[in-house]
C-alpha cells in the first residue's frame, strides 16, 4: 500500500501525454506523424530517414525538437505550432480521474515536453480543467526537454516547489531519473513496468493508484 509513502507530499507533478490519458486513445500518434513530416520538410529527407533521425534525436537529445535545435538550428516556434495542430476529439472525459486528482491534498501541477497551450487543450478534452494550480511546458524550461536535469531545475524553481515534498507521475522512465535524484517520489505510469533504481512505484492505472492515496 503506497499511501504512507506519500504522506509528506505537498506538490503533485503530472506529465501529460500517456500519463493523463492512456496510450490507446492514440492522440500522440497524430503528433508522431506531424513530427516526421516536419523533419522531412526541414531537412529534405525521406520518411525512413526522418524516422531514423527522430529516434536518434529522442535517444540522444531527449526529444525530436531538441535534436533539431542542437544539430540543425531549427526554430522551435513553427515546429511547436505545427506538431500540435491535431484532433483532440479522440480524447474522452474521465470524471473518475478528475475526482481522484481533485482529492489530492496540496498543489497539483502539469509539466510536459509539449507546450502549455497544448496541455490546456488536452486537459479540457479529458474533463480535467480547473484541477491544476499551474501548467508548465517546454517553453518554461528554456526549450530544454525532460529528461535534462536543468529543465527540471528551471521548472521547479519557477514553481517554487520543494522537491523533497513532491511526487511525479510520468510514462517515460528516463524522465523520472532526475526527479528521483532531486528527492521526488517517482511513479511510472505505463502498461508495463520497466524496473529501474529511480522508480519508486509503477502503475498501469493512474485512477486506481490515486484512489489508494486518498480513500
Amino acid at each position: 500500500m503506497p499511501r504512507a509513502h506519500f504522506e509528506h507530499v505537498t506538490t503533485w507533478v503530472f506529465d501529460l501525454d500517456h500519463t493523463l490519458y492512456p496510450p490507446d486513445m492514440a492522440l500522440f500518434d497524430q503528433i508522431n506523424v506531424k513530427m516526421t513530416a516536419y523533419v522531412m520538410e526541414a531537412l529534405g529527407v525521406d520518411r525512413e530517414e526522418a524516422d531514423r533521425l527522430r529516434y536518434r534525436y529522442w535517444r540522444d537529445h531527449g526529444t525530436t525538437l531538441a535534436g533539431l535545435m542542437d544539430i540543425h538550428g531549427v526554430d522551435p516556434g513553427p515546429y511547436l505550432h505545427e506538431v500540435h495542430q491535431i484532433d483532440f476529439s479522440v480524447l474522452r472525459p474521465d470524471p473518475d480521474l478528475a475526482a481522484r486528482i481533485r482529492a489530492l491534498p496540496g498543489r497539483r501541477i502539469i509539466y510536459t515536453n509539449g507546450t502549455a497551450p497544448y496541455a490546456e487543450q488536452v486537459i479540457a478534452a479529458r474533463g480535467l480543467s480547473g484541477l491544476f494550480d499551474a501548467i508548465y511546458g517546454v517553453e518554461h524550461a528554456g526549450l530544454r526537454p525532460k529528461p535534462e536535469r536543468r529543465a527540471f531545475k528551471t521548472v521547479f524553481a519557477t514553481d517554487g516547489l520543494d522537491p523533497t515534498r513532491a511526487a511525479m507521475f510520468e510514462d517515460d522512465v528516463r524522465n523520472l531519473a532526475a526527479p528521483h535524484e532531486m528527492g521526488l517520489r517517482t511513479v511510472h505510469v505505463a502498461p508495463d513496468p520497466e524496473p529501474a533504481d529511480h522508480i519508486h512505484h509503477h502503475t498501469d492505472d493512474l485512477t486506481e493508484f490515486l484512489s489508494r492515496l486518498t480513500d
